[in-house]
């Protein structure tokens, strides 16, 4: 029993020991093998791979794939003109050549990274101050980016190489500093209200034209159609009188009648109207009494049905 036991852990120790010595290397990285803490070999192929075991020898590996290094810091620089612009830029870089990176620069890509962006800074620092702000933002961007990337890789390349590759150096942002872009903000959002408020007044006035010439329009409507009204009623009286005066012409008691009923019903236009007449003295009355009614109704009846109408 003990003899199986020790079997099986001398398979597993030497199962372990096979697996300490194989290594895969994936094809977007380097494999880098150490001895003693000195660089032994570099694996650029992807596959499987053997080495010696710890600590003998040990595997790290490190990305070989075009990496995207971003501006994080908001530090304004000044331009030709001295003005305080806001960069953001980005990088493209490729670690080249693995072991020159891990004597020069660091083990891992975040230390490249962070060496890169202050160089990259620095070059930028240096060639912001030969632009103005307009061909910041115009075609002359491209030789600043051109400049700014043979800068950055004469220093990469320099007495001690980096091990990498500058693909690309991008400029994606030229701003003012918050305080410059707070007033421009400020003067556009004025100019906007200035522009805004002309045009309400010039509104007003419009309205106010317009609504007044409606006006004068309406006023000489209503003026005309008083005066052709006042003309046919005009016309209307003189026809009423003219007729009236040709028919109370044939029958001058009967008229004479009339206008005295018109006059008693003009002055009793309201239930609490009081008259005092003396019906002795009245037409109306003599008329209403005695002979004088019928002389009245004869009279009426002597009046022709178109003078009564």
């Amino acid at each position: 029993m003990n003899r199986i036991g020790f079997i099986a852990t001398s398979i597993l120790v030497a199962l372990a020991l096979l697996s300490s010595t194989l290594f895969v290397v994936d094809q977007r990285q380097f494999g880098v093998v150490y001895q003693l803490g000195q660089i032994k070999n570099v694996i650029t192929e992807p596959g499987l791979n053997f080495k010696m075991p710890p600590p003998f020898q040990n595997v790290s590996y490190i990305d070989k794939r075009l990496l995207m290094l971003s501006s994080v810091d908001t530090e304004p620089m000044l331009t030709a003109e001295k003005q305080r612009v806001v960069i953001d830029w980005y990088v493209r870089w490729r670690i080249s050549n693995p072991s020159e990176y891990i004597r020069n620069v660091g083990l891992d890509e975040n230390a490249g990274a962070m060496q890169l962006n202050r160089v990259v800074r620095n070059a930028f620092q240096e060639n912001i101050n030969k632009y103005t702000v307009r061909q910041l933002i115009s075609a002359t961007r491209e030789e600043l980016m051109t400049n700014v990337q043979r800068e950055v890789l004469a220093v990469v390349k320099g007495a001690k190489p980096w091990g990498v590759d500058v693909v690309d150096v991008r400029i994606t942002r030229v701003d003012y500093v918050e305080a410059i872009t707070e007033s421009v903000y400020r003067r556009m959002e004025a100019e906007r209200k200035r522009v805004a408020n002309e045009l309400r007044s010039t509104g007003f006035a419009e309205g106010e034209k317009i609504r007044a010439d409606a006006d004068r329009q309406r006023e000489v409507t209503v003026a005309n159609a008083y005066r052709d009204a006042q003309k046919i009623k005009g016309d209307g009286d003189a026809q009423a009188a003219g007729i009236y005066a040709d028919a109370f012409g044939r029958d001058p008691q009967f008229a004479q009648f009339y206008r005295s009923l018109d006059a008693y019903k003009q002055s009793f236009n309201k239930k609490n109207d009081v008259m005092v007449v003396d019906p002795a003295s009245s037409d109306f009355f003599r008329a209403m009494r005695g002979s004088g009614a019928g002389a009245g109704a004869a009279s009426a009846a002597a009046v022709p049905p178109a003078a009564r109408r």
